[in-house]
């Protein structure tokens, strides 16, 4: 993986400025710092003028495992383009059916876990989010939560995340395929997409040179990504680069 931010990778970042691209985050842990309280997940002050001035320059999209509505809200004063919540499969096609496969799916799971303290199921309509933080024996908890998602009766795909499992339809689109339409919606030529998590590993492994460049936050050899943040907070100047670039190539 290559820092993004080095001398050497500002060339890559200004043939995108110049190009016909769409710039894509996820929001928690990318354009908002983790919290223990998933509530109060909100961008920094800084971060969020930023994003106000890119998306003035840009065509953006925040493509988020929470729902639309919650993540819409977060984001709203920025004026995001295009906003994708549950992992990027809403809103979609089919979406009611996938409504159908998570409510049926929801008392069963709970049966299943009631037993485990400090797990908590977060229902967000189109997908769940089994949450294990509060819980005193982690590894455990994770082992029983996949465990009982393996054995429902409606067949789901689970999607590690930071101390919880995504519990998504399975066959639904992921935040890569969210991430193609928009692109072939915007008639963009390329796409930059920055996400921290294993959820977006579902963009980062799309195998497509030219048209794509991934950014995670965090380095690792676990991730597809090609290019990386340091931490969180070095998005602000990934904005900020972002920005003049383009000010400066309309001026």
């Amino acid at each position: 993986m290559k820092h993004i931010l080095s001398h050497t990778n500002v060339d890559l970042l200004a043939q995108l400025a110049c190009s016909r691209v769409l710039l894509a985050f996820d929001f928690d842990g990318t354009l908002a710092p983790i919290v223990a309280a998933r509530d109060r997940a909100d961008m920094r002050a800084r971060t969020r003028k930023l994003l106000q001035a890119v998306c003035e320059l840009y065509p953006c999209a925040v493509i988020s495992g929470r729902s639309r509505k919650d993540v819409g809200a977060r984001v709203s004063d920025a004026r995001v383009k295009y906003v994708i919540g549950n992992h990027g499969l809403e809103p979609g096609r089919n979406i009611a059916s996938y409504e159908r496969e998570v409510t049926a799916a929801t008392p069963e799971l709970e049966r299943k876990l009631a037993a485990l303290r400090g797990v908590e199921i977060e229902n967000k309509r189109y997908s769940l989010a089994v949450h294990y933080r509060k819980a005193r024996s982690k590894r455990k908890a994770r082992t029983a939560i996949e465990a009982a998602v393996r054995t429902l009766d409606q067949p789901m795909r689970m999607i590690a995340g930071k101390l919880l499992v995504n519990v998504v339809p399975e066959g639904a689109p992921h935040k890569g395929d969210a991430l193609d339409a928009l692109r072939a919606r915007e008639g963009a030529d390329t796409a930059l997409y920055v996400g921290d998590d294993i959820t977006d590993e579902d963009v980062f492994e799309l195998d497509q040179p030219g048209r794509l460049l991934g950014i995670r936050i965090g380095r690792t050899r676990r991730s597809a990504a090609p290019y990386f943040l340091r931490d969180q907070r070095e998005i602000d100047a990934l904005l900020s680069k972002l920005r003049a670039l383009r000010a400066n190539g309309r001026s």
